[in-house]
């Protein structure tokens, strides 16, 4: 954007606002995405390819999100020879328009209502974990109210384009007082070419996050429900308060090779996936040991993790399923012993069930309905005890 916080000219023209640097780090960050999601405006007015064309190797799925399918026959994205291209709209939008988008190798996903959350849950379940939305206000806007934006990167170019009717990247998320303003945390500054990019995490926004009823309402809602219970602290996604719990959060760990030598890992993810192949009389599956290794996050590495060992099931170490726990439970005591702070937030829980709370996940996760197996939040209340001197349960 501008530094007035404009996205394009009054006109709609965009090229460029941003440095070819600053944009060379755009397209690291779709290289390093599932996915990136635009809206129709974008297609309709930029063309864009939307390819990581300086982002390394990967390239990741291109979404488009459109009610009406009010969309050009050329465009640049309907040429999937450089990445594949998914088109998602409303059930029954344009049917001749469906066709012939399939014609040209596009896959088209039809919803009874479209809206960005379920979007999102759907690209989950096919294994999406991190999607780049690099669309126009309206559908930033959207996504933002739906909570689903969970980090931002802005982009601020040392100019003035002025003009009141030109686009922001945010429309309007009804808010009318400053105090209701979206708080970024973690926040980053840094210098790239002349611009300067900002990048943080945003805080859920708070009309989204659950109401606790109090003992009284609770009571009356459901009278076997006690005072003495133990309260049930859930952990998910890492920018949850107590999201450095999750496996993916970003902390580093050091861990002992076969040969002693401690080792560098990204972060508790990296090294539970990477050993799922470790100690394999393989060449590839060696190779795949680095490649995980080196990922740059810890949801490319549990997507590199999955998809191997769904490839290559005869990549995976045989006793894995008997180690997976106790590999788990290795990397997770280093991280909160290395770590005080962490430490610190674990033994604050004290008295607390620990669940992690993936819906999907029925293992390491507790499931939508309490289902799981918790295998996650049981190490944690293991460590926990141990940290505390206390004698830790069978998990």
């Amino acid at each position: 954007m501008t530094l007035d916080g404009k996205i394009a000219a009054s006109s709609g023209h965009a090229a460029w606002i941003s440095s070819k640097t600053s944009r060379d780090r755009v397209f690291d960050l779709r290289g390093r995405s599932d996915a990136v999601v635009v809206g129709g405006n974008t297609v309709r007015r930029d063309n864009p390819r939307l390819t990581a064309r300086h982002g390394g190797g990967h390239t990741p799925m291109r979404i488009v999100l459109t009610q009406t399918l009010n969309l050009p026959e050329e465009a640049n994205l309907w040429d999937v020879s450089d990445a594949p291209t998914i088109v998602v709209t409303q059930r029954g939008a344009r049917r001749k328009f469906q066709k012939y988008l399939a014609s040209r190798g596009v896959e088209v996903v039809e919803f009874d209502i479209l809206n960005s959350r379920d979007v999102m849950e759907y690209f989950h379940d096919r294994g999406y974990l991190s999607i780049l939305w690099e669309c126009g206000g309206t559908l930033a806007a959207s996504a933002i109210s739906s909570g689903l934006i969970h980090k931002v990167f802005a982009f601020v170019a040392p100019k003035i384009i002025g003009g009141k009717n030109a686009p922001t990247p945010v429309s309007e998320l009804g808010m009318v007082e400053m105090s209701q303003a979206l708080d970024l945390i973690d926040i980053c500054y840094e210098q790239v070419g002349p611009d300067m990019l900002i990048s943080g995490f945003l805080q859920p926004i708070p009309d989204l996050m659950p109401v606790i009823p109090s003992e009284d309402e609770t009571f009356a809602i459901d009278p076997t429900v006690t005072p003495y219970e133990p309260s049930i602290i859930y952990f998910y996604k890492t920018w949850d308060p107590y999201g450095a719990f999750s496996n993916f959060s970003p902390h580093p760990i050091q861990m002992p090779d076969v040969n002693g030598d401690y080792v560098t890992w990204s972060s508790v993810e990296h090294y539970y996936q990477a050993h799922k192949f470790t100690g394999v009389n393989d060449p590839a599956a060696q190779d795949f040991v680095e490649k995980i290794k080196t990922a740059k996050s810890p949801e490319e590495a549990a997507r590199l993790g999955r998809s191997m060992q769904r490839q290559h099931p005869d990549w995976v170490r045989s006793d894995w399923e008997s180690v997976k726990i106790d590999i788990m439970y290795r990397a997770l005591k280093c991280k909160f012993s290395i770590y005080p702070h962490l430490n610190s937030m674990l033994l604050s829980t004290s008295g607390s069930v620990l669940v992690e709370a993936s819906p999907h996940d029925l293992f390491w996760g507790g499931g939508r309905e309490g289902e799981g197996l918790n295998y996650l939040g049981r190490l944690l209340m293991q460590l926990r005890s141990e940290f505390l001197g206390e004698s830790p349960t069978s998990i």
